[in-house]
């Protein structure tokens, strides 16, 4: 009996389901492994989006199935993973469910397939739907809190494209060529789909993708008139860009060699220049202090939740705590290598206050409280003077990142 077309990229998502919930591998991490044997690019995009929606609405998708099941299904088992899979295609992507069946079944044999069948077909005469927005895991929803649910409510799509152009003047007049819309000067939103490197000023390096509230953290530093700064964290080169756009002579450290490369590709595509250290920044010292340094600091990237939706079952407390305390050692180091009078910027893109708000304690230098003025209209700090936006916020426009961000000078 042939192979139904459309099975090989669905077992490619069943692969990368499993990767996440049994292995805690991120998306990026399993598509080595999990896509190796589908040839066609479009087939890859399609079991990357199969996989991320599933995990997008995991507890929903679990529910309708417990719900036309008379026994509840074990949590990794195959019936279920599958399951998931095929509701997620007939409901998120609105694949047919005739097309659903003929590839998912597949993925079965004997009697889970003959389950699989029946709760599918259940679903689909029951005319099943979804909530307007995710159910969070439930450990999830509890860390965030009173936040979990204005969170929840930025999550039920995948970002727009957004982009950070190299002459923030020509905001308009890219805006006009990209047909695209802009949140602050220096920014452009694009809706979803087209591939960046076809689009207009991507080989003259007139641009580089950056989510709105990525680029906020060295927007805070102003402009560089020529002085040192120092990109802790770099790669993969996107604040490095902008700071060197601000007139700074910028240091970009990175531990990666492979995003070190790429913060490199991405200078030269822009035309922009930086010095480039690989190092550990826990073990560097740098020969000279900085007027400024921005610390994107490594952390859990809970905040990136509405483009990676894995990490809201593959992080915990553990990986929260691990963070928290390298975080704490790149802080400390940080700031004793600013000049007298310089800015410290410490971003990460964590919803968790043990990444965010509980680090401010730790850092002995005078708070530079963020001003409202500083910020794109709609987004304001807090009464702290700190800066945290979550995928909830500027819903209307299409959202953005969760970020944490604080300021102090020396």
């Amino acid at each position: 009996m042939a192979t139904p077309s459309g099975f090989h990229a669905r077992r490619a998502a069943l692969r990368l389901l499993d990767a996440v919930l049994r292995r805690g591998e991120t998306l990026e991490q399993a598509g080595g492994a999990a896509l190796g044997d589908v040839r066609r690019p479009e087939d890859k995009a399609l079991a990357r989006a199969i996989a991320a929606e599933t995990l997008r609405w995991l507890a929903d998708l679990d529910g309708l199935i417990d719900s036309a099941t008379a026994r509840v299904l074990p949590t990794d088992a195959k019936a279920r993973m599958v399951l998931r899979l095929m509701l997620a295609q007939w409901l998120r992507l609105d694949t047919p469910p005739h097309a659903v069946l003929a590839t998912g079944l597949e993925l079965l044999s004997a009697g889970p397939r003959r389950l699989a069948h029946g709760v599918f077909s259940t679903l689909v005469k029951r005319e099943a739907t979804l909530p307007d927005a995710p159910t969070l895991p439930e450990a999830v929803a509890t860390r965030w809190g009173e936040r979990a649910g204005a969170i929840a409510q930025g999550l039920g799509v995948p970002p727009p494209l957004d982009l950070t152009l190299r002459e923030a003047g020509e905001t308009a007049r890219w805006a006009t060529q990209l047909s695209a819309d802009s949140l602050a000067s220096g920014h452009l939103r694009l809706a979803r789909g087209d591939m960046v490197e076809k689009l207009p000023g991507f080989t003259a390096g007139a641009w580089w993708v950056q989510d709105l509230a990525a680029s906020l953290p060295a927007r805070l530093l102003g402009a560089g008139k020529g002085r040192h700064a120092l990109d802790l964290c770099a790669a993969p080169g996107g604040k490095t860009l902008q700071l060197a756009v601000q007139g700074w002579q910028v240091t970009a450290l990175d531990l990666s060699k492979r995003r070190l490369d790429l913060l490199k590709d991405n200078l030269k595509r822009t035309g922009l220049k930086a010095a480039t250290v690989r190092a550990d920044a826990l073990q560097w010292d740098p020969k000279h202090r900085f007027d400024a340094i921005l610390l994107d600091a490594p952390c859990t990237a809970t905040g990136t939740c509405r483009r990676h939706p894995d990490v809201l079952h593959r992080i915990g407390p553990r990986q929260i705590a691990e963070m928290a305390e390298l975080q704490a050692a790149l802080l400390e180091r940080a700031a004793g290598w600013l000049k007298p009078g310089g800015s410290l910027v410490y971003a990460v893109c964590s919803l968790e206050r043990e990444e965010g708000e509980d680090q401010v304690e730790k850092v002995a230098l005078k708070p530079d409280p963020i001003r409202p003025d500083e910020l794109p209209p709609g987004l304001a700090p807090t009464t702290e003077g700190w800066l945290r936006t979550d995928p909830g916020m500027l819903a209307d426009a299409g959202g953005l990142d969760g970020f944490f961000v604080a300021r102090w000078t020396a």
